[in-house]
């Protein structure tokens, strides 16, 4: 077990060696994800353990939390989302190796010479992880920009513009 998460690994020789990797680093040094945030405030909790499953599958499975600051897009309003990852990644060679890859196992195509820098593998877990949508589950629209309700003037104006008015009063 690695409490650092080396720039670069070899990563035929992580599953070989099964090796784990766990510790935490600041949002901050995820540059890419630090873009889709309000705030780069904060610690990303990883662990990165290579394996090699009983299909002989090669993968890596990725666990991270982090609570990231983002922006509501309801009231345009900062908030803490915990973001939590687990998932496996399976490790091909070639695009068509995906094929091959069990149910469950998303693909993580490794360069030629094996080098997969495992910052970005938890960094783009994260990303994916990312609601498209941002929105507060504790907030709400301000009351101004809640209608309460139509008011009896702006049903009778809807009536009055509606074209099949005329055939409402005829079915009477």
């Amino acid at each position: 077990m690695s409490v650092t998460l080396p720039e670069s690994v070899d990563a035929w020789r992580m599953v070989s060696a099964r090796r784990s990797f766990e510790g935490s680093m600041p949002v901050a040094a995820f540059g890419r994800l630090c873009g889709a945030l309000a705030d780069n405030e904060g610690e990303v909790r990883y662990r990165l353990d290579f394996g090699r499953d009983e299909l002989g599958t090669d993968y890596v499975d990725v666990h991270a939390q982090a609570p990231l600051t983002m922006v509501c897009q309801r009231t345009l309003e900062p908030f803490v989302l915990p973001v939590t990852v687990d998932s496996r990644l399976g490790l091909i060679r070639q695009e068509r190796d995906e094929a091959g890859l069990p149910p469950g196992c998303e693909p993580l195509l490794v360069a030629e010479d094996g080098r997969l820098n495992p910052a970005d593998v938890v960094e783009d877990e994260l990303l994916l992880a990312l609601p498209l949508v941002p929105v507060n589950p504790d907030s709400s629209l301000p009351d101004a920009l809640v209608d309460r309700g139509e008011s009896e003037q702006d049903e009778v104006q809807l009536q009055e513009n509606n074209p099949f008015a005329v055939l409402r009063e005829l079915k009477k």
